[in-house]
């Protein structure tokens, strides 16, 4: 097989640290994996394997032929045989596709804003998805959509898989003291949903002051950031609640900190949420999305109803005034994610599914 992932981006998220996961696993296991960035390039592209090939499209516009014609005579000299667009990259994949007729296309879907699929407007994705091979989803819920709403009748649900950091400088240097950090992995978006870890840190000051909170992720300089640094500068938590922008050294970042949050009104399958277990850490997480199939409260993690503050609150300093608690959790939460999100797992139903198709 010939396979080229598609993303937009290489800034840190989710589906973009995943096109880069399937690359750089593929690229063992078949005779041609590649990785095509179409708009900007960011801190993954350091994680990308020697072994992958990789083109960087540097696309202007939203229809921008130039770009499209690259990708097209990229896939022809390499003998491309399928392209694996992941989210909103299925746009220039059908372009190839309508002037490149041999390509197949599979679209990877990872929309975390699962919970609000029938606000969205689909009306292009549904034109498209008649040119779609097959559809790969990360949750349940977009199966059930897919299935119902898109014209494309293949689709398969395939959980999120991580495999451990090589060779990554370690460059981050959390604030605060160690042994009592807390991390938040997330891009600053609404669906992520800071504003809640402000109420959380609020209550947590009083009586934990020494514990503080560290927020990994894109800052995109917009009306959320402003009214999530407004909230920080206006509860005076600067010496509590910490913002690092988008950072490449994930896992000495997870390594700094004792307990993992993600406060979302929304999510797919969350990355980083494998990502605290494969490095052994206590979480305490919303219940939306495809959390609560991974996460089975207080046996592995602690599963918190969304917007629910007090016991947000409650959680986190249950595990604070418990490290054998803390310690316990990591380690069911570490054994779940090699049972159920192993790189060879995923990539056999993977591939074993495209034959079928």
């Amino acid at each position: 097989m010939r396979i080229v992932q598609i993303i937009d981006s290489l800034e840190v998220g989710g589906a973009e640290r995943m096109a880069v996961n399937y690359a750089n696993a593929l690229a063992g296991k078949i005779s041609f994996s590649g990785l095509v960035v179409t708009r900007k390039e960011g801190n993954l592209k350091s994680k990308i394997e020697q072994k992958v090939n990789y083109l960087f499209l540097n696309k202007k516009k939203t229809l921008d032929w130039k770009a499209v014609l690259k990708l097209k005579m990229y896939c022809e000299e390499n003998s491309i045989e399928m392209l694996q667009p992941h989210s909103s990259s299925y746009f220039i994949a059908v372009l190839v596709k309508l002037i490149y007729p041999k390509i197949q296309i599979v679209w990877h879907d990872h929309n975390g804003l699962s919970e609000f699929l029938s606000s969205q407007k689909w009306i292009p994705l549904k034109i498209a998805s008649f040119l779609f091979k097959g559809i790969i989803v990360v949750n349940y819920q977009l199966k059930n959509w897919a299935v119902r709403e898109l014209n494309c009748k293949n689709v398969i649900y395939l959980p999120n898989f991580t495999s451990k950091e090589i060779d990554v400088k370690s460059e981050t240097v959390l604030k605060g003291n160690s042994g009592k950090r807390i991390v938040c992995l997330a891009n600053l978006r609404h669906q992520k949903n800071h504003l809640l870890l402000i109420e959380v840190a609020k209550k947590l000051k009083i009586n934990y002051p020494e514990w503080t909170f560290h927020l990994v992720g894109k800052d995109f300089e917009d009306e959320y950031s402003r009214e999530l640094k407004n909230s920080i500068f206006s509860n005076k938590l600067y010496d509590s609640v910490f913002l690092y922008g988008s950072r490449a050294d994930i896992v000495n970042i997870i390594n700094q900190s004792e307990i993992g949050i993600l406060t979302s009104r929304s999510e797919g399958l969350p990355l980083v949420l494998l990502e605290f277990g494969l490095y052994k850490k206590a979480v305490v997480v919303t219940n939306v999305g495809e959390i609560p199939i991974i996460i089975q409260d207080k046996k592995n993690g602690l599963l918190v109803p969304s917007e629910n503050v007090e016991l947000f609150y409650n959680s986190i300093i249950l595990l604070i005034d418990n490290p054998p608690i803390r310690e316990k959790l990591g380690e069911e939460l570490f054994n779940t994610i090699m049972k159920n999100n192993s790189e060879k797992g995923v990539l056999d139903d993977y591939l074993k599914w495209l034959k079928e198709i």
